[in-house]
């Protein structure tokens, strides 16, 4: 249809020019309506799906490899290693050493925990700060202290402060400072302290022994330690306990033959008679007779093993059972006994001693004075040398020897204690007149006092030899025959004579009991000769009928000259307290009561005269000078 004239656009409207650059243009559709969609192809939906897929694959190989696969190259195996290298660890469990008892079980040895604090100074360098507190705490010296750490400071373990009180290790613990850290530990105690310090012994700050019966039953008294798995964080300390890994075996106890009560009492005694004599040492024993334990074992200068920066020196040794000396004249009644033995003498025979001294080649062998002729119980009672060298040259060369060697001269007692003694008796050939001599009154041989005692232990068991024991012994040993019962009973009776008023060791006597015993005094050699230095001792037994308990007492170097210095001075009275005491605790019935008899005033022995040293002129073999 055509459009009219009036239909036209008018030309007087004035329209506006559109700007392109403000005004935008109408969008046009992104798709016509009558187009059709956009297809894929196949191959290209199916590739993508498998990339997918293999990616997905990937993942999971990837994930399992790391969780799942043990072989795998830094696999899970190795993620849980480094996992458990940061924050498991297995800590140690100490074990606790067995406890050292007395026969009736009181503590001789125990161990207590105690706590040791270590430090990891990697750790500890990163905390400058705290040093100072750290250095207060363990009141030490904060110059030390790092001085310690500039040492350690490429290591991951250093001591602070071992076997501190728990509380002590506590109030560090509590300042809570990084690489500080505790660990338990047990330290050993010794209720008893000096009293049976040498035979006890002691151990290191390591728990393990180092003396006496800590020693020599070391693996006895030490357990296995054990372990266990703990769970730690970043600053070492203990979050969780996992798991038990071997549980501890705890040390085995250990009972020991002697009985602190007479412990006490030798250990007491010997004490007094050292210092009033003035001597630099002394020891003592007692000997159960029936059963060969040793009930007490004391020697001085002790030490204290709960204070062991101080134990050193000569005070460590156990001279009862390690220290070789020449046992002078105890060993007289030895000599009787093998005389008895060979049937060529009886108790009545007279040995003539005139005029107080006999000629050995060039050597005079003297006694104290001029005691003329007498038998042998008199010859025991007065001590004479002379009487021993001429019963020694009517033997064969080897007789009194061979008895000193089955009494136990020479040989290991057999203890098991660390460095017993052994000693040397020679062996003599028939020109060695001087050696006879000097063998027959304990010279020119070597013996500890334990072989001296075990020897006792004989004659009072009526010929008996029983080991010796420093365990508690609960079934007596049968033991082994020596001797006939006939010939110890007949020494028995001569050594009573020796505590009589006429005898050497009149201040031996008990109260209450009857005593048998011997004194002996014997030179010191120094530097290849001997001296005027005197090794004083006593040895008895009681009750005499039916012997229960051996002692001796050795005086080393007591003050004074002639009788003051001599076994029956300064050694005899403290047997008789001890050997008193002793059987009363041991609840034997007293066999002597009544008011003791009159002593005469005290006899001196032969070697108390420095102008009757033995007929030597060198010392024993091994060269030793002290007892």
């Amino acid at each position: 249809m055509k459009r009219t004239s009036d239909q036209s656009p008018r030309s007087d409207i004035i329209r506006p020019q559109r700007n392109s650059a403000f005004e935008p243009r109408t969008a046009r559709p992104a798709v016509q309506p009558n187009r059709k969609p956009l297809k894929v192809a196949r191959w290209r939906f199916y590739s993508v799906g498998v990339v997918l897929a293999i990616l997905v694959a990937v993942l999971i190989v990837h994930v399992a490899s790391l969780q799942v696969l043990p072989n795998a190259d830094k696999g899970y195996e190795f993620l849980q290693d480094q996992g458990e290298s940061r924050t498991l660890r297995t800590e140690t469990i100490p074990a606790y050493r067995g406890v050292i008892t007395d026969r009736n079980g009181d503590p001789l040895a125990v161990s207590t925990p105690v706590s040791t604090l270590w430090a990891n100074p990697k750790i500890l360098l990163q905390a400058p700060h705290r040093w100072a507190d750290l250095a207060r705490a363990l009141n030490t010296n904060k110059a030390e202290l790092e001085a310690r750490l500039a040492r350690y400071g490429t290591k991951e373990f250093m001591y602070l402060q071992r076997q501190m009180s728990p509380d002590a290790a506590q109030a560090v613990l509590a300042l809570d400072i990084p690489g500080v850290y505790e660990q338990v530990e047990y330290h050993r105690y010794y209720p008893a302290g000096e009293v049976a310090a040498h035979l006890v012994g002691m151990t290191d700050v390591d728990d393990r022994g180092q003396e006496g019966m800590e020693l020599a039953y070391d693996a006895w008294l030490t357990g296995e330690n054990g372990a266990k798995e703990v769970l730690k964080d970043l600053r070492g300390r203990t979050v969780k306990e996992l798991r038990l890994v071997k549980a501890a075996r705890p040390g085995q106890n250990l009972t020991l033959s002697i009985d602190l009560r007479l412990q006490y009492l030798a250990h007491r005694e010997l004490k007094k008679a050292v210092e009033e004599s003035g001597a630099v040492a002394g020891s003592i024993a007692i000997l159960d007779v029936l059963t060969g334990e040793v009930l007490a074992i004391s020697n001085l200068p002790s030490y204290n093993p709960n204070d062991r920066a101080r134990a050193r020196g000569t005070g460590l040794r156990n001279r009862v059972i390690t220290d070789l000396y020449e046992p002078g004249s105890t060993v007289k009644p030895w000599v009787i006994l093998a005389a008895l033995e060979s049937g060529k003498f009886k108790p009545e025979d007279v040995i003539d001693t005139n005029p107080g001294y006999f000629m050995v080649g060039s050597k005079p062998i003297k006694d104290h004075r001029n005691y003329g002729a007498m038998d042998l119980s008199m010859a025991i009672a007065k001590s004479s040398n002379i009487a021993m060298t001429k019963i020694s040259f009517a033997l064969e060369t080897n007789t009194v020897r061979d008895m000193f060697a089955r009494l136990g001269g020479g040989q290991p007692v057999g203890t098991g204690f660390p460095g017993e003694g052994t000693g040397n008796i020679p062996v003599l050939k028939p020109l060695q007149k001087i050696e006879r001599a000097n063998i027959s009154y304990g010279y020119a041989m070597t013996m500890t006092p334990l072989q001296v005692v075990q020897a006792y232990g004989v004659i009072a068991s009526g010929g008996i030899k029983r080991p010796v024991s420093l365990l508690r012994v609960d079934t007596p040993p049968e033991g082994q025959r020596i001797v006939e019962k006939r010939y110890t009973e007949q020494v028995k009776e001569m050594l009573k004579r020796v505590v009589a008023a006429e005898g050497t060791g009149s201040r031996a006597k008990a109260i209450s009991y009857s005593v048998a015993g011997k004194t002996g005094t014997a030179f010191k050699a120094v530097n290849g000769r001997y001296s005027n230095l005197q090794i004083a001792s006593f040895i008895g037994m009681a009750p005499v009928d039916n012997p229960r308990i051996v002692a001796m007492v050795i005086i080393d170097e007591p003050k004074g000259a002639g009788v003051t210095a001599n076994g029956g001075y300064v050694a005899a009275p403290a047997f008789s307290k001890v050997a008193e005491d002793a059987l009363r605790m041991l609840q034997v019935t007293p066999d002597n009561i009544g008011k003791p008899e009159e002593t005469t005033p005290l006899v001196a022995e032969p070697a108390n005269n420095a102008s009757k040293k033995p007929a030597v002129t060198q010392t024993a073999s091994n060269g030793r000078s002290d007892t």
